[in-house]
């Protein structure tokens, strides 16, 4: 028996262990999860041509920029905004606030206008940056709105021109208050008093940041999802994995012996590198995604399924256990790579045509590929090599030979002993 080998394969399982068993939960935890798994919207908007300007390219790149801004400015974590064909564009925001707010905020834009006493428009939310904020009034504890423009020396103009005068604030052609320009302000700040709450002043506040829109849009579609209906979804796909693995490891080990349980801390492997590509890429996990990810447990058990009839297939020509198991290895790689190129080309033109789910299923299934490969294919072959030469079993029934050509040595064309 050679210790070193033994060693060698009991420190690969051990520190796989050492290493999963710690972090699984943390892993997990940290996943993004999509709307159809943590609840959420989904909403395709047609982005329509302006009075003014027909949509281009880079419109549609300004659109979703402008969304985007939106989002974060609500506070919104882990939106999904897609330009998809036919100048559409696709929001997906998972969590739960109110969907309601959520699309207002998305295609509403705040008209802000200070107004001269004749009605003349001195100035509008374009003139202001995108820094405003809600404050408290330091004497009457009320909320209000900060705002700064962009050219305090408009502001200033204003201010000089109309002291003494009322000088109206309208949002959404709405006065809000109607002040009295006291003195000439030169910073450019000023404040917009009025707000009935802090969640209205911070509302206001939001949609001012947000700016206009460069296109109208159109709502084409939307559907929702609840947090319950997600976490039920969730949790009858993990079940569904987990019978899958129960299942398929007592067929392995019954059927496949040794290389089945090989295979099987394999899978284990695959299982926890899956995870962690989605959790430390900051991928999102949606339902197909989750799907995908299930099917590949399959597709990654083939690959050893495929490795072990070859070795069986050697035992039956009369081969050694050594020499069994390199060639049966060895003629099964072309097999498995043609098979899973073939897989992963599909995956790929999913991903180039597909749309919303579709794509979700194809990363999932790319990932889930890549990773076969390394578990599968690299980690489970050289384990179970350091396992054979190791010596401590050497019976060629535990790795798969049938029970009338087994033996404690090497096995000749035949099945006669050495």
């Amino acid at each position: 028996m050679k210790v070193s080998r033994l060693l060698a394969f009991l420190m690969i399982v051990a520190l796989f262990f050492a290493l999963a068993v710690p972090t699984y939960s943390k892993i997990w935890n940290g996943i993004t999860l999509g709307l159809d798994l943590k609840g959420g919207f989904d909403v395709l908007y047609q982005v329509k041509d302006s009075p003014d300007e027909k949509v281009t390219s880079e419109g549609m790149i300004a659109v979703k920029n402008a969304i985007e801004h939106r989002v974060d400015a609500a506070g919104i974590t882990e939106p999904v905004i897609q330009i998809e064909s036919g100048n559409r564009i696709r929001v997906q925001i998972a969590g739960l606030f109110s969907q309601e707010e959520a699309k207002k905020l998305l295609v509403q834009s705040a008209k802000l206008e200070f107004k001269a006493p004749d009605g003349t428009v001195l100035a509008t939310g374009k003139d202001i940056k995108s820094n405003a904020k809600y404050v408290l009034d330091q004497q009457t504890n009320s909320p209000e709105v900060s705002i700064e423009f962009k050219d305090p020396k408009l502001f200033q103009s204003i201010t000089e021109k109309y002291v003494g005068q009322n000088v109206s604030i309208w949002l959404d052609d709405k006065q809000l208050q109607n002040p009295r320009i006291q003195v000439v302000i030169y910073d450019g700040k000023a404040v917009i008093n009025g707000q009935e709450s802090a969640e209205s002043a911070t509302a206001m506040a939001n949609y001012l940041n947000a700016g206009a829109l460069p296109y109208p849009l159109e709502e084409i579609s939307s559907f929702s999802v609840s947090p319950t209906l997600g976490d039920e979804a969730l949790h009858d796909t993990l079940y569904a994995g987990v019978v899958a693995f129960v299942l398929i490891f007592v067929f392995m080990v019954f059927y496949y012996r040794l290389p089945g349980l090989v295979a099987m801390i394999a899978l284990l492997m695959y299982a926890y590198l899956l995870f962690a590509v989605f959790r430390y890429m900051h991928i999102t996990l949606t339902l197909p995604g989750l799907a995908a990810l299930v099917l590949g447990i399959g597709m990654a058990v083939d690959v050893n399924i495929i490795a072990a009839e070859r070795i069986k297939d050697e035992f039956r020509h009369g081969k050694s256990l050594l020499s069994a198991l390199i060639m049966g290895q060895k003629r099964s790689m072309p097999t498995i790579i043609d098979a899973n190129i073939t897989s992963m080309i599909a995956g790929f033109l999913m991903y180039w045509f597909g749309t919303g789910a579709i794509k979700s299923f194809a990363v999932a299934h790319i990932i889930s590929i890549l990773a076969t490969f390394l578990t599968a294919v690299l980690i489970s072959r050289l384990m179970l090599q350091l396992l054979v030469r190791s010596n401590i079993v050497r019976n060629t029934w535990w790795y798969g030979a049938p029970r009338s050509i087994a033996t404690k040595g090497v096995v000749r064309k035949g099945g006669a002993k050495k």
